[in-house]
């Protein structure tokens, strides 16, 4: 958050790129943006580590969840506030994806609009990740959601997203111990009839993303955005 409380942000200053800040303008100029979310209690240092097993044909920019966790009982920070029944509160999913929309009017204004966005989120960032393209449908091109579950209630852009039909890629493990069945269940209702999806089990990775995945994550941005299909 900024300095009034009540609006929820991304740290501009925290965002962790693939590129120096000096390339990312001739970057963008000719190469898609990903932008990358972590999980709950988690860091925006904690997804740049798999840059280098994605594709090198796009600039990746890892975002700081805009909420701290400590409230919560726990370090790093939390895209949404306290879940009730059916996971994060519709309000407070709004207003995560107001935050990275507001950061993309921003970082486009400074370094100019990419070719085409797409979304990768784990857990909480997966659920962006999906979040993001019902708010925006025609602004996404293509999103990863790894361990992540879709939001409840309805969202403005689904009749688009349903028309559009772009690519989702879901990976996960079926014995995940943090995604309950609830979420998983309204998740396989929804996406099926709004993405055109890729959806892949990882047994015995738990809540977690495993190499295998990578590979498969790669080989779909790859195809996704168009690029050339080579791996950094």
């Amino acid at each position: 958050m900024n300095a009034n409380d009540d609006q929820v942000t991304i740290d501009d200053a925290a965002v962790v790129w693939s590129v120096a800040t000096e390339e990312i303008s001739e970057r963008l100029a000719e190469q898609p943006l990903v932008v990358v979310m972590h999980g709950r209690g988690s860091h925006e240092n904690d997804l740049a580590q798999l840059f280098p097993f994605l594709p090198a044909g796009c600039v990746y920019a890892s975002l700081r969840a805009p909420l701290s966790g400590a409230p919560y009982g726990m370090g790093g920070f939390t895209w949404f506030t306290a879940s009730g029944a059916n996971g994060p509160e519709r309000a407070s999913v709004d207003d995560a994806v107001a935050a990275v929309l507001a950061w993309l009017d921003r970082a486009e204004g400074r370094f100019g609009a990419p070719p085409a966005i797409a979304a990768l989120g784990f857990s909480q960032g997966g659920m962006m990740s999906i979040e993001l393209m019902r708010a925006a449908p025609h602004r996404f091109a293509a999103a990863v959601n790894l361990s992540g579950a879709s939001a409840h209630g309805p969202v403005g852009g689904d009749e688009v997203l349903a028309e559009r039909r772009p690519p989702l890629f879901w990976g996960r493990d079926a014995a995940d111990p943090i995604i309950d069945a609830a979420a998983i269940a309204r998740t396989e209702e929804f996406v099926p009839g709004h993405f055109d999806v890729t959806a892949r089990l990882y047994p015995g990775i738990a809540h977690s993303i495993s190499r295998e995945e990578l590979v498969e994550v790669s080989a779909f941005l790859s195809e996704a955005l168009r690029l050339d299909g080579s791996v950094g």
